[in-house]
Parts: structure tokens; sequence; C-alpha cells
């Protein structure tokens, strides 16, 4: 059984193959049989395993299993109180009502990479930081739960899948774990 643990860049599409030319998995990963455990979308960063594990895949990625992972998220604005109450009750989407996520506000990640293009800044909207773990897996979910409550994701970074986190890893490496 293998286990990859990747830091997608920003702008790479979640998948090894695509028609149209845009950067994938397969530019980072050369190695074959394994496939995601779960989706980041193509202007998300972070952590994605891979395994050549159905089972395991299916533990990390389908629903009713609540693998909980954690996103560093850059919002618009300061959430308050309110906002990060309403995250933590589980907000309405239009696919129903996300189950509760566990919320905190933090600084910007220490060591940080600058992502490339950077994320859009207004001089007169400050942005903040939150860790988001969450215990389902819709699709955008942490976009839309934060964009419900008021304050849009600027930048979204997945940092944990269950005990597994990017500790160590710059973008667009890779380390085998198993």
């Amino acid at each position: 059984m293998s286990i990859i643990l990747l830091n997608k860049p920003y702008n790479v599409l979640c998948q090894f193959t695509d028609r149209a030319g845009r950067s994938t998995l397969a530019d980072f990963v050369p190695v074959p049989g394994v496939y995601p455990a779960g989706r980041l979308d193509r202007d998300s960063e972070g952590l994605v395993v891979l395994t050549d594990d159905g089972g395991l895949q299916a533990r990390i990625s389908h629903p009713r299993h609540k693998m909980s992972k954690t996103y560093w998220v850059q919002v618009e604005g300061e959430p308050d109180d309110k906002a990060r109450d309403a995250l933590r009750r589980g907000v309405s989407l239009k696919d129903g009502v996300a189950l509760p996520a566990r919320v905190r506000c933090m600084e910007e990640p220490p060591g940080l990479w600058p992502r490339n293009p950077p994320i859009r800044e207004r001089r007169s909207i400050p942005t903040s930081w939150l860790e988001l773990t969450l215990s389902e897996g819709r699709n955008r979910q942490v976009r839309r739960m934060t964009a419900a409550v008021g304050y849009p994701t600027l930048r979204l970074i997945r940092y944990r899948v269950g005990s597994w986190t990017l500790d160590g890893l710059a973008p667009g490496q890779w380390l085998e774990v198993a």
C-alpha cells in the first residue's frame, strides 16, 4: 500500500490528466497507480493524500466516514462572534445545512509561502485568517460557508487530513509515508 502526501500548489488540477494542458498532479508526483483521496479545487492549495488503496481512499473521502480535515482560510474582513458562531452551529447552504465546524481565529500561518499570483487585496478592507475543521467534504464547502456568513474566502489551504499534515512540505513537494 502506498500513501503519498502532496502539498498541491495553487492552479493545479487535482487529477492526473487534462486535455486542456493545464497543470495536474502528474507534474509533481511521478508514482504510478496512486489516486487522490478527495479533491482540492484548482484555486485551493495544500494537503492532498494519494493512495493505491481503494479502502483507504473511501475512508478519507466518503462523507459517511466523517474524517476531519483542517483548513487555513484567509477571508476578506474580520469575522465577528456572530459569524464564527454560525460556522460552529452549521450554516445553511444550497445543498443543505453544513455540519458544525470547529473554528478559531489565527495569525497568518508561520512560514507561509507566497501565492502566485498573489490574492487580491483592497486597501480599505482588511483580511484575516481562520482555522476551520470540518468532518464532511462537499464541493467548495469552505468557500461557500465563509461566504454564507459574509466573509468571502480569498485563500484556502488544506493543512490536515486525519492525522497527516502539511508540516515540512513546500508547495509541489511530496512525501511517501507508507
